[in-house]
């Protein structure tokens, strides 16, 4: 008899599972449906503020596969279709068509994240946007081509926010970034995020720090200013990149076991807390190898490795997902950030007593043409030297590096350890002490002043 899976959700976690289940399951004994309520399945939600910002000069380039290429799979995709409830052996679908009931025997959700929405006046405002996506990439897209606004105004100073300012930069417009916190990218620590702040001033970027956000004025429907606690700021059109928190609450209605972070709890091979059904992607709370604690970290490098965990294990083999430590990158113009691990508040709340130290250096030989600068921040533990976080901010050839120390972090090493390793050297690539292996150097002779 055919065994049916559903799949609650389209990108990158959801799909993965149904075409690694798909490689292990002919359609003779696994059917598969798959349901995503936008137009794209498939996409690279990372790349969307480089469609915005014109790097990438089409949005179906930033799609992996279309509906007709898991056709081809035997993989049925229904296009606008949000499954609105999960019964037992059972979702219900919402469709263009009406509402009905879809059977499973197994059920993979994968319903991603929930983009934070102000709850101010004037909220939903024309010209107001997210960025979660494509379809709000393509319309973000639109309106900058309709309306050619001059002033833009980005709320929150993340990742996205860093990022789409660049876009809006690119665009031409005169960018304010407004966050309630005293410093943009808060994943950092202080004294790197002031860096990110000062690559923010240099290129033109009005920001407004410390402000909280109490609502929107309008025209005819269309927004005007952002009121923060600081004050009026004119606007023609608003970014918002306030983060997101995993969407589970349909799995929440059906009694599937939710997590201290409000993700969906699974254990190693994805599995929730009623049988048969199985969670990957943003929605989930997974765990953090290094503060051994929960988290909910909305990365498609996590989904999609969750979801080809699940179709493996869907598929009849055995796969697991172990954890996160917590590597990130991101850009704004010619400026790079990246972290790994647990920062200094992150560590200190975790439980470790931390020591940092912060070293600078060039991606190059410093004789060769191109070198840039960098700056590398390594935390660690003070008893033992273990590593327990790096961030690092500069120019081109530098975030790329942190993917060293995310290795190093992963396999619990010290600092000591790490100024052996045999990182790669050519002029052009480096100078002779790689900055991984001089901020390694720093951090374990600063050790030895603690014994």
């Amino acid at each position: 008899m055919t065994e049916r899976l559903v799949v609650i959700g389209g990108d990158a976690a959801g799909m993965s599972a149904a075409s690694q289940a798909r490689k292990r399951r002919a359609s003779s004994d696994l059917s598969i449906v798959a349901f995503e309520r936008g137009q794209h399945v498939s996409y690279s939600a990372c790349g969307i503020p480089y469609l915005v910002a014109g790097d990438v000069t089409d949005p179906d380039h930033l799609v992996a596969r279309h509906p007709a290429q898991f056709v081809a799979l035997d993989i049925d995709v229904r296009l606008s279709s949000e499954v609105v409830g999960i019964s037992d052996g059972f979702v219900t679908v919402r469709s263009p068509d009406g509402e009905y009931r879809e059977p499973f025997d197994q059920l993979v959700i994968a319903t991603g994240g929930v983009p934070a929405r102000p709850n101010v006046p004037g909220a939903l405002s024309v010209g107001i946007h997210g960025v979660q996506t494509l379809e709000d990439g393509i319309r973000l897209l639109g309106y900058l081509d309709r309306h050619a606004p001059k002033r833009a105004v980005v709320v929150g100073g993340g990742y996205i926010g860093l990022e789409m300012a660049e876009a809006m930069i690119r665009h031409g417009l005169d960018v304010t970034l407004v966050d309630a916190a005293d410093q943009p990218m808060r994943t950092l620590d202080p004294d790197m995020a002031g860096l990110i702040a000062d690559a923010l001033r240099r290129e033109g970027v009005t920001l407004r720090l410390g402000e909280r956000l109490e609502g929107f004025a309008s025209h005819a429907g269309r927004v005007t200013a952002v009121h923060t606690t600081g004050g009026e700021i004119p606007a023609d059109i608003v970014i918002l990149g306030l983060g997101t928190r995993p969407n589970s609450d349909l799995a929440k209605a059906a009694g599937i076991a939710i997590g201290e972070t409000g993700g969906i709890r699974t254990d190693r091979r994805m599995r929730t807390s009623r049988d048969g059904v199985w969670a990957a992607g943003d929605c989930v709370e997974t765990f953090h190898l290094v503060s051994q604690r929960p988290v909910a970290i909305a990365l498609g490098t996590h989904a999609n490795k969750q979801g080809r965990a699940v179709g493996i294990n869907i598929g009849g083999g055995y796969a697991t997902f172990p954890g996160v430590v917590g590597t990130a990158v991101s850009k704004l113009c010619d400026t790079e950030v990246a972290r790994t691990g647990l920062s200094t508040a992150e560590a200190e709340a975790a439980g470790f007593r931390p020591y940092s130290v912060v070293t600078e250096s060039t991606t190059r030989a410093g004789y060769f043409p191109g070198a840039r600068k960098i700056k590398t921040k390594i935390i660690a533990e003070r008893t033992t030297g273990r590593l327990l976080g790096a961030q690092i901010v500069g120019e081109e050839g530098a975030a790329k590096r942190i993917d060293a120390l995310a290795v190093a972090l992963w396999h619990g090493m010290t600092v000591e350890e790490m100024t052996s390793l045999d990182l790669s050297y050519a002029p052009p690539f480096a100078p002779v002490w790689d900055p991984v292996l001089i901020a390694a150097r720093k951090a374990a002779e600063a050790l030895g002043s603690f014994s």
